[in-house]
């Protein structure tokens, strides 16, 4: 009720913004003209910037609508850049078509209840004055000339009051619908930077390996080799004293085997931090639980998967929620934490809220950044929701696959 309501102040939005987008489009093509002859290249990127402020408010608009339009523009500042941006000029056949064919729905979605509301109530009052003066009365078909025509126009005008407020919502989404054909990004722009995000995530992926592969490098190096050297260098020493002085041949033989119970731990510790085992023999919803009991907090796991993605796609998705949590446990100040996995319309999401002090800025932290990095290899997405104060929601998105079990 209350869309239908803010329908003709919404209405009236859009036409001022029709009015302020044709004065807008006008000036950055008369800069545009100034600029190929070389006079208007300093006032050509503030009339873009001027036209883009009136393209964004109606992108807000829309949105309120429920009608998301994304926006196209890329980084480009400058005044050669802008002349030959795709964007700029959608945005100015946006200004100069929506007065022509979107106000219709704008005006009718204003005029309707405002009509209305003047032969329900002002009709009423004036007709009299209206005919003194010598002025003719009439609402839509109905000649007032007594009392019982102005009455009989009251509910006419609140069935156009009704009609306007139901018809209103659709006719500015239909608008909002239109408007975001050329104010959204086109196809080509669309790809672009599809392949501008498969560049970076590949060279993410391709830095990310190689980290990994040198601290299981490292990890071995320093932790199961020494241990295994150390181990055969025992062994050895425990071989030659083994006649001389059964006893300490034995204590050597024992701190061995100590030695080799401590390398295999380092191994699995290794092959846990590689691809955990519980998360290859039990899958995803249950290697979450297990993080969950490992966790210092009131960690409480909530599933709904009907079977299991892709064995990489399920480690990405294990390991984001393992650095949130990690997060969580050390910055965020929280004492519970939920996690919610479900798998709908081919997307795989999770999502982790706590009862911290919030203020969570992916932009600040390396942590999230890596979360986000490790995701977008799959067309994954991280959306941080971190006021200050709490509570924080990081909400995890996937595109996949789910195999049936």
């Amino acid at each position: 009720m209350r869309a239908r309501l803010a329908a003709p102040v919404r209405a009236l939005a859009m036409i001022g913004l029709s009015i302020a987008g044709i004065g807008a489009a006008a000036l950055v093509v008369l800069c545009a003209a100034l600029a190929l002859l070389g006079v208007g290249r300093y006032v050509f990127p503030r009339a873009v910037s001027l036209l883009r402020t009136v393209a964004n408010a109606a992108r807000r608009l829309a949105g309120q609508l429920g009608v998301h339009i994304e926006r196209p523009y890329g980084p480009e500042t400058d005044a050669a850049a802008l002349l030959a941006a795709r964007t700029t000029w959608r945005d100015v056949l946006w200004a100069f078509l929506d007065p022509i064919i979107g106000t219709w729905a704008a005006a009718l979605a204003l005029g309707m209840p405002l009509y209305g509301v003047y032969g329900a109530v002002v009709q009423p009052f004036v007709w009299q004055a209206n005919a003194r003066a010598g002025g003719t009365n009439s609402y839509g078909v109905i000649h007032v000339t007594s009392t019982a025509d102005a009455l009989a126009a009251i509910p006419v005008g609140l069935a156009l009051v009704a009609l306007g407020l139901y018809l209103g919502p659709i006719l500015l989404r239909l608008r909002a619908r239109w408007a975001r054909d050329l104010l959204g990004p086109s196809q080509t722009t669309k790809l672009e930077r599809r392949v501008e995000t498969l560049v970076e995530t590949r060279a993410d992926t391709v830095d990310t390996q190689a980290a990994e592969l040198r601290r299981i490098e490292r990890d071995l190096h320093d932790g199961a080799q020494a241990r295994l050297v150390a181990l055969g260098m025992g062994l050895g020493n425990a071989e030659r004293l083994f006649d001389e002085d059964p006893e300490a041949a034995r204590q050597l033989v024992a701190s061995a085997r100590e030695a080799s119970s401590k390398a295999l731990d380092e191994l699995r510790d290794l092959v846990r931090g590689v691809h955990p085992p519980v998360l290859a023999d039990r899958g995803l919803a249950d290697a979450i639980r297990a993080l969950a009991l490992d966790s210092l907090l009131d960690v409480d796991v909530f599933a709904d998967l009907p079977g299991r993605p892709a064995p990489p796609v399920e480690s990405a998705v294990y390991f984001a929620v393992n650095e949130v949590l990690a997060n969580t446990s050390k910055h965020a100040g929280a004492a519970t934490i939920s996690v919610t996995i479900q798998y709908r319309n081919g997307v795989l999401s999770c999502d982790v809220v706590d009862d911290g002090s919030g203020g969570a800025d992916p932009a600040n932290g390396t942590g999230l950044r890596g979360v986000q990095s490790r995701l977008a290899v799959f067309d994954g997405t991280i959306v941080v929701d971190s006021p200050p104060g709490g509570p924080t929601r990081v909400h995890l998105e996937v595109p996949c696959a789910i195999r049936s079990e």
